[in-house]
C-alpha cells in the first residue's frame, strides 16, 4: 500500500469520523421525526443528503465509486457507529504518536533524556527516554498504517453491502464472468462439433457406405433383374442419404433463420416434430442476429429434449418482449427430471450467459418441465 494511498485513506477515515458524529446526531433527531407524517419528508431528504455525502467521501478518498442507488437509515446507523469508533481510535493513536515523536525528539535535542531499563523475556537492555519515545512512535505509525488499510477495507465492504458494489468491483466481476462465459462457449462449440461428428458418422456415413455397397453389387451383377432391383434399392438409399444430409444441415444452422426469420425457422421445427408443438410468437420485430440465433437454438433444444427424454405429448413455446429484453419459454407435459448441468442444457445456459441473459430450468420429477431464457434486445459488444 503506497504512502499516498495510506494518506488518502486516513483522511477519508478521519472525514468519516466527523461525518459519523453528524450522522449520529441526525439519527437521534431523524428517527423520531420519521414517525411523524408531517416531518417524514424532511427526514427522508436529510437521509438522502447524508448518503450523498458518504458517496462523495467514498469516491474521493477511498476509491469506492458506487454505481447503483441504495442505502437508508440502516446504512447511516452502521456508518455512524463505525465512523465514531474508528475516528476516536485513529485520533487517539495519532495524538499519542505525535506526542511520542515530539517528546523523544525534544529529549534528544536538549539532552534531557533519562536512562530507561527495558526488561523483556530474554532481553535486558538500557536505553534512554528519547530513543524509546521515537521507537514507540515508529511502532505506532506502523500500526496506524495497518489499521488504515483494514479500516478502508471495512468501509468499502460496508458500502458494498448497503450501497451496492463499486465500479471496480463491478468491473472485476464482469471480467470474471466474461472469462467464465468465454471458456463455456469454447466448451459448447467443442460439444457441438462432437455432436455433428456423431450425426455424420452414425447417419450420413452409414448410409453412404450402404449406397456404395448397393452400387458395387449392381455393377458386378450378371442378372439384369437383380441388377435393376439393386439399382432401385440404391436410389431409395440415396434419397434417404439426402434427407439425412438435409436433417444434419438443419440441425447445424437452418438457412430459414437468416432468410425468413425466427418465426419461419420455428415453423420448420414444429413441422419436423413428432409431437404437437404450439408456438405463441409475441415478438414485434426481428431481434439482432446473435439474440435471434440464441432464441432459436434454445427453443429447438428444449423441444428435442422434451421429445427424446421426457416423453412429452404436448409442447408450448412462448416468445415475448418488453422495452429492453426478449424471452422464450418452453413448457412440456413430460415426466420432468431434466438435469440443468446436462450437456444440452448447460450448453444453452453458457450461450445465454455469454449474451448477458438469464437461463432457468424448472423440471421436478414427474413434470412438467419449464425452460425459460431472457436476453437483452441488443447483444453485448466484444
Amino acid at each position: 500500500m503506497s504512502g499516498n494511498r495510506v494518506a488518502r485513506t486516513l483522511v477519508g477515515v478521519l472525514a468519516g469520523a466527523v461525518l459519523g458524529i453528524v450522522e449520529l446526531f441526525f439519527l437521534c433527531v431523524a428517527w423520531p421525526a420519521s414517525l411523524i407524517a408531517a416531518t417524514r419528508p424532511a427526514a427522508e431528504r436529510g437521509v438522502a443528503r447524508l448518503i450523498a455525502l458518504e458517496r462523495a467521501r467514498l469516491a474521493r478518498w477511498l476509491g469506492h465509486d458506487t454505481a447503483s442507488a441504495g442505502g437508508g437509515i440502516g446504512f447511516l446507523a452502521a456508518r455512524a457507529a463505525l465512523g465514531v469508533v474508528a475516528g476516536y481510535g485513529f485520533a487517539s493513536a495519532l495524538f499519542l504518536t505525535g506526542l511520542l515523536l515530539f517528546g523523544g525528539a525534544w529529549d534528544l535535542v536538549t539532552g534531557g533524556s533519562e536512562s530507561v531499563a527495558v526488561n523483556l523475556p530474554g532481553v535486558r537492555m538500557i536505553t534512554n527516554s528519547g530513543i524509546l519515545g521515537l521507537t514507540s512512535a515508529g511502532f505506532l505509525l506502523m500500526l496506524i498504517v495497518l489499521a488504515t488499510a483494514a479500516m478502508g477495507a471495512a468501509e468499502r465492504r460496508l458500502a458494498d453491502h448497503f450501497l451496492g458494489p463499486g465500479r471496480q468491483e463491478i468491473m472485476r466481476r464482469r471480467i470474471a464472468e466474461l472469462t467464465a462465459t468465454r471458456s463455456g462457449i469454447v466448451r459448447a462449440v467443442d460439444d457441438e462439433r462432437r455432436r455433428i461428428e456423431r450425426d455424420l458418422h452414425d447417419g450420413v456415413q452409414q448410409r453412404g457406405v450402404a449406397l456404395a455397397m448397393l452400387l458395387g453389387r449392381a455393377r458386378h451383377g450378371a442378372d439384369p433383374a437383380r441388377t435393376g432391383e439393386l439399382v432401385a434399392q440404391a436410389y431409395t438409399e440415396s434419397r434417404r442419404l439426402l434427407d439425412e444430409l438435409r436433417s444434419v444441415a438443419w440441425r447445424i444452422y437452418p438457412t430459414a433463420l437468416d432468410e425468413l426469420g425466427l418465426r419461419a425457422a420455428l415453423a420448420g421445427v414444429t413441422e419436423r416434430s413428432s409431437v404437437p408443438v404450439t408456438v405463441h410468437y409475441g415478438l414485434v420485430g426481428r431481434p439482432v442476429s446473435e439474440v435471434e440465433t440464441a432464441l432459436y437454438f434454445i427453443a429447438r433444444e428444449a423441444i428435442t429434449n422434451a421429445i427424446k427424454h421426457a416423453g412429452a405429448r404436448d409442447i408450448l413455446v412462448v416468445l415475448g418482449e418488453d422495452e429492453e429484453k426478449v424471452s422464450v419459454t418452453v413448457s412440456d407435459d413430460g415426466v420432468g427430471g431434466a438435469n440443468p448441468s446436462g450437456g444440452g442444457l448447460s450448453g444453452l445456459a453458457r450461450r445465454v450467459r455469454a449474451l448477458d441473459g438469464t437461463f432457468t430450468v424448472e423440471s421436478p420429477p414427474g413434470g412438467p418441465t419449464k425452460i425459460e431464457a431472457t436476453l437483452p434486445k441488443d447483444a453485448p459488444c466484444g
